[in-house]
């Protein structure tokens, strides 16, 4: 692939602002709604608003890292960055599509990329009922939460909670609770990336929980269901020596 109009996103540091003017100054500049790559200079936070923002656009998207972690962005280096682009593997991940029932009766929708997260709201845990494909799988878990992990987002509050790893292209996703009190042994399941999740929440009243599609939350929910939107294709662009396989590979070996 060859892109000749780059568009550049920054966050609102120094250090992304100083390499948003080195680049732009370098290559110049197109909007987002004429380039043909856009190139996000930031952490992983900016990474995600970023697929979110353009998600229908169908565009890749290639991070360099100006942030913290950056688990999801490549080095940054100011040098070759049309070459860099041209090598680049492309990655195809698909959000999540969280569907909400309020308390009061309101129905909410949000898609999430790395997870959707279900979190007591307060000092008393949460029950929920788990249930895959219209199947009641878990009558009660008790819990400050759970979530449902994308293959992309395994290695974020998923690995955090103790989810498994899930290689970026295994047709899987993470189901992991959060510091489960019963089944204290319970330590989740890993589900195919075409299965309906749904939870209920028991005793919501006494014992309400909020909702979380990445940055999205919804609180007081009743009823919350998940699947893989596999209409939306997210594009990502990594270099070859440090594709997000061989990130996530390379995660398990960590201690």
């Amino acid at each position: 692939m060859t892109f000749e109009k780059i568009a550049f996103v920054a966050t609102d540091t120094p250090e992304a602002r100083s390499a948003h003017a080195a680049l732009v100054k370098r290559y110049g500049e197109t909007a987002p709604e004429e380039a043909d790559v856009i190139v996000a200079l930031g952490g992983d936070g900016l990474m995600l608003q970023t697929l979110h923002q353009y998600m229908n656009r169908r565009i890749p998207i290639y991070g360099m890292n100006r942030g913290s972690i950056g688990f999801l962005m490549n080095e940054y280096r100011e040098d070759n960055l049309k070459e860099r682009l041209a090598a680049a593997e492309l990655a195809t991940i698909h959000p999540l599509r969280m569907h909400a029932t309020l308390a009061d009766g309101s129905q909410h929708e949000a898609l999430a990329i790395n997870e959707v997260s279900l979190l007591r709201e307060t000092y008393q845990a949460a029950k929920i009922r788990i249930s895959i494909d219209g199947k009641t799988r878990m009558e009660e878990l008790i819990c400050d939460g759970i979530l449902v992990a994308t293959p992309a987002g395994s290695t974020a509050y998923n690995l955090s909670a103790q989810g498994p790893i899930v290689p970026i292209d295994a047709a899987l996703l993470a189901l992991t609770p959060i510091s489960a009190f019963r089944p204290r042994r319970w330590r989740g399941a890993l589900l195919s990336h075409r299965a309906k999740v749904r939870f209920d929440i028991l005793e919501s009243d006494k014992r309400p929980v909020s909702a979380v599609a990445d940055h999205t939350e919804f609180r007081q929910v009743q009823v919350v269901e998940v699947e893989e939107d596999a209409s939306i294709d997210l594009l990502m662009l990594f270099d070859l020596d440090h594709g997000l396989e061989e990130r996530i590979i390379t995660e398990q070996f960590l201690y």
